[in-house]
């Protein structure tokens, strides 16, 4: 005899919830999400070696990667240094930077060497460290084996040039961010020349990989070596290849075939604002009235088809799934603030900038709060 049976409503009811949980990229058992910090106090200052991360100082946290030793580091904005989290102890360490702002150091230790204002810090394949520096208008190189640092692409001047020669004597104009493919090819958001440039890991050649130099609207899509791209803020690299930048000041989102060589308008619809949640991204408004570089800021790729960009001047995460176009908030409220914890929907935040997946947890640099905050 077959013991089959039917359902207690109980029983349907969970099933219900677990199949909703699955269809909307949640997590399996259907458990709410939750936020909470891990590092910094919500003041001001600067850590010190060995300092306990969520008992210490942090001075606007931006850019954060998870690297190959399971560490947590970040670029840090206003102590103008490369940190590193132990997630095991909780144990803060300095990778790059004095803390005094400058360009100097390069050819010695990453610890002795002056940073200015880092936004972005990236690995490669080996293990080794990429820093966007927005200010030094370079991106800078530590080989982690030697603890030496050096300069990647970048005069230290701000400018246009270079393009065909080596990228150390190529000029940059306020580089944001960086992100590398499979193969160790560094991208770079040249912001302020409206450009993606390209430093091939082979010859250490750069090139322009996207956009003209015009500041003109993006169209809807079209070819990367003819269409502008204007002020081009973030990137990040899919495990298949594709890329998401975002444009601040053309305040959208945009996803790049590389292999085809073309982009195409994935969300934001241009216009500042706060607007679209439960809709399609297409039809959402990012950032915030009156200034053009209030477009959104940081953008991270999720393996369960999603994708997460720091609306930073409304100070909220958002969230679109790639699978259904739909748009929604995960973190914030939408007022400046700082927290509580707990329920991220209710957890204030203050121009959020960086953010990293790594599993199903997702980093924020909370920045203005001096906060690295997780959700998880």
């Amino acid at each position: 005899m077959s013991s089959w049976r039917h359902p207690t409503r109980r029983e349907f009811l969970q099933s219900s919830a677990l199949l909703i949980a699955s269809a909307s990229g949640l997590q399996s058992q259907g458990a709410p999400q939750r936020i909470s910090t891990i590092a910094g106090t919500g003041m001001a200052g600067t850590a010190a070696e060995g300092d306990i991360a969520d008992r210490t100082q942090l001075n606007n946290p931006f850019g954060l990667v998870i690297g190959p030793d399971g560490a947590l580091y970040w670029a840090e904005f206003g102590s103008h240094r490369i940190l590193r989290l132990d997630l095991g102890s909780r144990k803060i360490s300095v990778i790059a930077g004095t803390g005094t702002k400058g360009y100097s150091g390069d050819g010695g230790t990453a610890t002795k060497a002056q940073l200015n204002t880092p936004h972005e810090v990236r690995f490669d394949s080996k293990g080794n460290i990429y820093i966007a520096e927005r200010d030094n208008h370079v991106v800078r190189y530590v080989d982690m084996k030697t603890q030496m640092i050096s300069t990647a692409a970048g005069t230290n001047v701000a400018g246009f040039s270079g393009d065909g020669g080596p990228a150390n004597k190529a000029q940059l104009n306020q580089p944001h961010s960086i992100a590398l493919d499979r193969s160790d090819n560094v991208f770079i958001c040249d912001i302020v020349n409206n450009r993606v440039r390209r430093i091939d890991a082979k010859t250490g050649t750069i090139s322009t990989f996207a956009g003209t130099g015009a500041r003109t609207p993006t169209p809807e899509e079209g070819p990367l070596a003819d269409t502008s791209v204007t002020g081009p803020r973030s990137i990040d690299v899919a495990p298949d290849g594709k890329m998401y930048l975002v444009l601040r000041e053309g305040n959208k989102i945009f996803v790049i075939d590389p292999v085809q060589g073309r982009l195409k308008h994935l969300a934001g619809t241009g216009e500042l604002g706060y607007a679209g949640d439960g809709g399609p991204a297409l039809a959402a408004k990012f950032g915030a009235p009156p200034n053009a570089l209030n477009g959104p800021k940081g953008i991270a790729y999720s393996p369960d088809g999603s994708l997460y960009v720091a609306d930073t001047e409304n100070h909220v995460v958002r969230k679109i799934n790639l699978q259904t176009g739909i748009v929604s908030t995960v973190v914030g409220t939408g007022e400046r603030g700082d927290g509580p914890d707990g329920d991220p929907l209710k957890c204030k935040l203050a121009r959020p900038h960086g953010l990293f997946l790594s599993g199903r947890t997702l980093y924020i640099g909370d920045s203005e709060n001096h906060r690295i905050r997780v959700l998880q």
